[in-house]
């Protein structure tokens, strides 16, 4: 009986580390924030839109057009945007203690800021002042 209680104790514990690293393996990304160097990769990277959501929390549908739109974050501080209609590049700076990333269109004198939700190395998720949420994820 004693030798059961040991196997049996042996057993629980193992499952509940099991568990436990499978909860943390599963979990979510929400609020991580990593090294500026996910925005960009070794020198860039391609970022496509996987979900957007309206300052409500409402899923906004995605046209044709929006779903071939591309952000390409360059590692040195410039941004590409580019869609089947347009194109728009830049200049962004980001402050990961902030937690925000400002990107200022060239011509333009001011930035729009957003903030930075997540940033792993393959999700990236942008709110906007309205509270809208921009999810991208790695091409």
């Amino acid at each position: 009986m004693k030798n059961f209680q040991l196997v049996a104790r042996s057993f629980l514990a193992s499952f509940a580390l099991l568990l436990s690293l499978f909860v943390v393996a599963c979990g979510n990304d929400k609020g991580k924030v990593e090294a500026v160097n996910m925005l960009y990769g070794t020198d860039s990277k391609v970022w496509k839109t996987a979900k957007e959501t309206s300052a409500a929390g409402d899923k906004v549908k995605q046209t044709d057009a929006q779903k071939q739109e591309e952000l390409r974050i360059f590692a040195n501080g410039n941004y590409t945007m580019t869609s089947p209609t347009e194109s728009i590049s830049g200049k962004y700076t980001f402050d990961q203690a902030g937690k925000t990333v400002t990107m200022t269109p060239q011509g333009a004198t001011a930035g729009n800021q957003f903030t930075v939700e997540t940033l792993t190395d393959d999700k990236l998720t942008l709110v906007g002042t309205s509270g809208a949420k921009l999810m991208l994820e790695k091409e």
